[in-house]
């Protein structure tokens, strides 16, 4: 049941909005950290933290502050001119992802929309394809964005239902699966396009080695391997990307999210000369990409990841977190748990109800979660999170899976 002032907020929100999204019924009017607040003083633990962009928790003091000195100064010029935060942003991110040139855009939809038109571009100008003749291999159960390009190769009917005529130039294969992947490469494939753990899917992590091999039929066939590392990277696994766990490193990072760290929106790709070099002034960009407040506050996320502490932090609290969710498996409550880090998917068995009833549950024991696929929940709090707080959250998990 929501209060008077909640279900006000709400139904102002519901008149004026565009149903894209079904909500949890809270409005939230603070946060701090791991925590939230909402307009009645009620306090929820942030179990899901912005799908990823909140990895550094909410308001965190060093990214507010390289805000706040930058909104002092400059916020946008255009990639009309330069500003003197750019060139230390493309620097300082290509080195962390062991690259050498950075194309920075806004979202994360925008930035696999650059992987692709880059992807082809590359197909044409270095591989030699056709023209018209590309082909980008994609894994079901995807998730990169809506778009309607992106959607046009989704297996998820509830975001592609109703969007066509679809973009060509696709091939849909089972995650996981190198026969099939190997099967589908032909001399007209530019690219693969892969998450390392597929996020909305439900957090599932791919057969041992499969990244490994993707790796290596890739570069045998001279096709990009893009990793689509917008939910999975920069420390969310326990490492700063997630193809790091199998000692891979792709032509292409999309990153996101946890780039702008929950203050503003930033995404970018970043790869080799070889394959971003590509593109000659005009054919591609964006009036807020790389813009001087973006920079600023990537920057100061860069500084973080670079110490190694959220990423050790993720690996020790997601051993306990994986530790703690593993024997609810089997008892008539939770199907199957899988995840890698701070990062887990946990299938409910119906007779606990679905995903969506078990979130609401948690929502009035003051825990915050998401549902995916109708079963699944998602469970991802920001990498600041204290033991004590995930402790006490995942105890509200298994009061609610007992409810």
């Amino acid at each position: 049941m929501t209060s008077t002032e909640t279900a006000r907020a709400i139904a102002a929100a519901d008149a004026h909005s565009a149903h894209n999204y079904h909500p949890l019924p809270v409005v939230v009017a603070s946060a701090e950290g791991a925590w939230m607040t909402d307009v009645e003083g009620r306090r929820y633990l942030d179990l899901l933290a912005g799908y990823s962009a909140l990895n550094f928790g909410h308001g965190n003091r060093r990214l507010l502050r390289a805000a706040a000195a930058q909104l002092e100064r400059v916020t946008l010029t255009s990639r009309a001119f330069h500003h003197d935060r750019f060139a230390d942003f493309c620097t300082q991110l290509a080195e962390l992802c062991g690259m050498e040139l950075v194309l920075p855009m806004n979202t994360g939809a925008e930035a696999v929309e650059t992987a692709l038109k880059t992807a082809r571009k590359w197909g044409y100008q270095v591989k030699g394809v056709p023209d018209g003749r590309a082909k980008i291999i994609v894994a079901d159960n995807n998730f990169h964005g809506r778009t309607t390009t992106i959607v046009s190769f989704s297996t998820d009917e509830e975001a592609r239902a109703g969007f066509g005529p679809y973009t060509p130039g696709f091939e849909i294969v089972p995650y996981g699966d190198p026969a099939a992947l190997e099967a589908a490469v032909d001399e007209n494939t530019v690219a693969v396009l892969l998450e390392p753990i597929q996020g909305e899917a439900g957090v599932l992590v791919p057969p041992p080695g499969y990244l490994a091999g993707v790796r290596e039929l890739t570069r045998a066939r001279d096709v990009l391997f893009i990793a689509d590392e917008i939910q999975s990277g920069l420390g969310r696994t326990g490492r700063t990307f997630a193809c790091e766990h199998e000692g891979v490193v792709p032509d292409m990072y999309v990153l996101g999210k946890a780039l702008g760290g929950g203050v503003v929106p930033v995404s970018a790709v970043v790869s080799s000369r070889e394959v971003l070099g590509v593109f000659a002034p005009g054919e591609h960009g964006s009036t807020f990409g790389g813009n001087p407040l973006a920079c600023a506050v990537a920057l100061e996320v860069i500084a973080i990841l670079r110490t190694g502490e959220l990423q050790a932090r993720a690996t020790e609290l997601g051993e306990h977190l994986h530790g703690e969710l593993a024997p609810l498996v089997g008892g008539g409550a939770v199907d199957a748990v899988r995840g890698r880090g701070l990062w887990a998917g946990v299938d409910i068995n119906p007779s606990r109800g679905t995903g969506r009833e078990v979130a609401e549950r948690m929502m009035a024991r003051g825990v915050l979660v998401k549902d995916t696929h109708g079963a699944t929940i998602r469970i991802a709090p920001p990498l600041t999170i204290s033991k004590e707080d995930l402790d006490w959250g995942l105890d509200q998990l298994r009061g609610a899976l007992e409810a």
